[in-house]
């Protein structure tokens, strides 16, 4: 059983089921960004951790081509944290906030024995981006390049070490991309969870499945916390969002059709 699925299914909301609430004009979402289930302090400095914690949340907005405007951080701060911590903490967080013009308007704070970030982010937009509808014969696509964030991960827990660089460190969001391109993606949704497991939510909320163009190995599409977009889009249209792709700078891949037929999802849960 998926257990996920399983705890969204007791919350019956209309709502629910995007990367955030759609209501009269503004997203709401929110996000969790534990210690020891999404980083490991020995891996990232202060600053990194809380600046990743903000993009994840930013990332849904985005997604749903809405522009971030206020943010809720709570956190909970080990017991032993060094005030130089806690600063470079707030400098990470006021970061992320500077560069995408959020405003920081409050949370929560408690004392706990590990590091844990609790997000909640207000998002406006005119016209927003949903998980469907995802119609056959609809062509789907990702951003970026995917699988590497799986690979710095296995490095990580092998007690290697990554580059500053790395998209696991450091997401990189398609705000430019969406922006341009949002007038002609039909539905959309971040990988947080890997290609193939965010593929098979969208599926399931359409009643559709795919035909893959190409063969995709389980690593690459199993790798979970990319941020980039999966996005579908009328064939007709598909000139234009090349274009956008070039004019952003922007990769993005074309690998699937929507069809009439099941959809399975080949990597195990992340959230259990």
């Amino acid at each position: 059983m998926n257990k996920e699925l399983f705890y969204i299914s007791l919350f019956n909301n209309k709502h629910i089921g995007d990367d955030g609430a759609y209501i009269d004009g503004k997203v709401y979402s929110a996000d969790a960004f534990c210690e020891n289930v999404h980083f490991k302090r020995e891996w990232m400095g202060f600053e990194q951790i809380a600046y990743k914690a903000m993009l994840v949340n930013i990332s849904d907005a985005i997604a749903m081509n809405a522009d971030p405007k206020q943010m809720m951080v709570s956190i909970a701060l080990p017991k032993d944290i060094a005030q130089s911590e806690m600063e470079s903490i707030a400098s990470g967080l006021k970061k992320a906030a500077d560069e995408y013009e959020i405003e920081i308007i409050g949370g929560d704070t408690i004392a706990s024995d590990r590091l844990d970030f609790h997000l909640s982010l207000v998002s406006e937009t005119k016209r927003p981006i949903f998980r469907k509808p995802l119609k056959e014969g609809y062509l789907l696509a990702y951003t970026g390049e995917l699988g590497n964030v799986g690979k710095d991960l296995k490095k990580l827990l092998r007690g290697g070490k990554v580059s500053k660089r790395s998209k696991f460190i450091r997401p990189r969001l398609r705000r430019g991309f969406m922006k341009r391109a949002s007038r002609h993606i039909k539905a959309a949704m971040d990988i947080s969870d890997g290609l193939f497991d965010d593929l098979s939510k969208m599926c399931r909320l359409n009643k559709k499945g795919v035909r893959f163009f190409k063969k995709i190995s389980r690593s690459v599409g199993c790798s979970g916390e990319e941020y980039e977009l999966l996005f579908a889009f009328d064939r007709r249209d598909l000139k234009k969002v090349l274009q956008i792709s070039k004019i952003t700078r922007t990769p993005v891949t074309v690998f699937a059709k929507a069809l009439r037929k099941p959809y399975r999802n080949m990597c195990k849960p992340k959230h259990f």
